[in-house]
């Protein structure tokens, strides 16, 4: 795979449409997308959205973004939020360990609006089943939280 390192960005999220008109503006050609697991919402959103722009976009795991760092690879954040204050930001849940990364790798992490309110926690069958396939044992629980407090420390740029 050819990659472009000058220009990466990273989204995780779900975003108000206009970040990709935002992001065409800049004239950024390459974004990594994070999945969005459970629901991959931010998967499905944000690659129509940026396939509409010409913008090459490449589909990554979650758990795949400290590499990413490790690689030099990303050179800057776009985390959604639902809202934000002086404090930080309710982001979806990957936003906290973004913003440390970020904060680590000297990267900015800068916020956007998100698409919609989040949903502060899942079903035990979000995480429990993938695509409707059970994919834990029996009496295997799962804890789904939806959403994080991003403290402002770990924030470069709130937009609104």
């Amino acid at each position: 795979m050819s990659i472009n390192k000058k220009n990466i960005v990273l989204l995780q999220g779900v975003f108000n449409a206009s970040i990709f008109d935002l992001l065409k503006k800049r004239k950024i050609k390459e974004v990594f997308i994070l999945e969005g697991r459970p629901s991959l919402e931010a998967a499905k959103q944000s690659s129509r959205e940026l396939l509409k722009r010409k913008i090459k976009a490449t589909l990554i795991a979650d758990n795949m973004a400290g590499f990413l760092f490790y690689k030099k690879l990303v050179k800057e954040v776009w985390l959604s939020y639902q809202t934000a204050d002086k404090k930080g930001a309710l982001c979806h849940i990957g936003g906290l360990i973004l913003g440390v990364l970020g904060r680590k790798h000297k990267v900015p992490v800068n916020i956007f609006p998100n698409k919609a309110k989040l949903q502060l926690l899942g079903r035990a069958k979000d995480i429990t089943y993938f695509n409707g396939i059970k994919v834990a044992p029996s009496g295997i629980k799962g804890y789904v939280p939806l959403a994080e407090w991003v403290p402002s420390k770990y924030i470069t740029k709130i937009y609104e």
